[in-house]
């Protein structure tokens, strides 16, 4: 899977994304994700990022091998149709994925997804790229998990079955408030309580990891130089490197 590295700048920096004709991404604010509520934000997210490997449980339930569906197969047939504009305006606009038919593309037979009123193609390619955007905005991982063999599919799936059950009876709790509340307390961090709602959710969330990693390498850092503490010399550089990539 392709990672759209060349992205990562313009994602940071928060700006909409204009990924195909008719279909822009924009990043929303933390402001515009309360607004919008944060459960139903992440829901929405998790929805159309998701892989066979996140629902297991769910397309056996409908028998279907999650091993055997692609990623785009599974957007247009099962993702999409869930996910209409009011759903999904927070981040494409006018973008409505329930008014898209699948049709062939133009001198192939590949199966495509297109808008016939406001002419809008998704293909696989597009599809794949809007995926890894937005999970790359919001710091997820594509789930390629596959199993050994026919047991172990077997186990994830019972595995999956229960977390399942076990999330209905679980009371949601925010991911972000906490988050916020830290980081508003945290010397280093630039924004107060009336001025953070204002950032891109991205750089939110970088700044969360970003300073998390800062500290992580002065602790380290003054362990190793103290005399008393760590050997330096025994720990990666990339945990002591607190300009690098956040894992």
């Amino acid at each position: 899977m392709e990672a759209f590295s060349d992205d990562e700048l313009q994602i940071y920096r928060g700006k909409d994304y204009v990924l195909a004709p008719g279909i822009t991404i924009h990043q929303p604010t933390l402001d515009e994700i309360c607004d919008y509520g944060e459960r139903a934000y992440w829901s929405m997210i998790y929805t159309l990022t998701s892989t066979g490997a996140d629902l297991k449980f769910q397309l056996y339930s409908m028998g279907v091998d999650y091993t055997a569906i692609d990623g785009f197969t599974l957007f247009y047939s099962l993702l999409a149709p869930s996910c209409s504009q009011t759903k999904t305006s927070i981040i494409t606009g006018d973008l409505d994925l329930t008014k898209c038919e699948l049709s062939q593309k133009e001198g192939s037979e590949e199966i495509v997804m297109y808008d016939f009123e406001k002419h809008i193609l998704i293909d696989q390619q597009i599809y794949q790229k809007f995926a890894e955007i937005l999970r790359n905005i919001h710091g997820l991982k594509r789930n390629a998990q596959l199993p050994a063999n026919e047991a172990t599919k077997q186990i994830l799936i019972e595995d999956a079955k229960e977390e399942y059950e076990r999330a209905k009876e679980t009371p949601y709790v925010s991911q972000l408030k906490n988050l916020v509340s830290a980081m508003i307390n945290c010397p280093g961090f630039k924004y107060d309580h009336a001025h953070v709602w204002d950032m891109k959710i991205n750089a939110f969330l970088d700044s969360v990891k970003r300073i998390s990693k800062i500290k992580s390498a002065d602790m380290l850092l003054q362990s190793g130089y103290s005399g008393f503490g760590i050997n330096l010399k025994e720990i990666p550089e990339k945990q002591l490197n607190w300009l690098g990539e956040l894992d």
